[in-house]
């Protein structure tokens, strides 16, 4: 794709797409840790109730955190898909977080509300929409 066909590289990157990233990736990154700590109790023998239910969720951890990295990356480089990786991610985080801040852990619940909270306003500002409009491998529409 030609630079005058795209409009993401045209434009300068908002502050806003880094931090939408950055917050994605860091819950990426707390994932993959959950991941592999998760992996590691398995390993040396945790006791779990089904085995073959703890591998399927040690790989949905592993797999949504490549995921969020991804989206992460994708929403660096202006494409518009990631949008909405990013704010249903947020919304889950909101539902977890929420229950953890009343439920007797406010750090750990403080810790997952305000990045999300953060996120999600800054992916209805109207820079990060006009940045992150590319599509994949979409013709030009005119």
């Amino acid at each position: 794709m030609r630079q005058a066909e795209n409009p993401a590289s045209a434009a300068v990157r908002p502050r806003a797409v880094v931090v939408i990233a950055a917050v994605v990736a860091l819950e990426a990154t707390a994932l993959l840790l959950a991941g592999v700590w998760y992996g590691s109790q398995l390993v040396t023998g945790a006791p779990v109730l089904s085995f073959w239910g703890a591998v399927f969720t040690l790989i949905l951890l592993l797999a949504f955190s490549v995921w969020l990295f991804a989206v992460a990356r994708f929403l660096m480089r202006g494409f518009r898909w990631p949008r909405a990786g990013a704010l249903v991610t947020q919304l889950f985080v909101l539902t977890i977080g929420f229950p953890t801040l009343t439920g007797g852990y406010p750090l750990a619940g403080l810790a997952m509300l305000v990045p999300a909270a953060i996120a999600i306003v800054l992916l209805f500002d109207k820079r990060v929409i006009a940045f992150a409009s590319r599509a994949a491998g979409a013709p030009p529409a005119l």
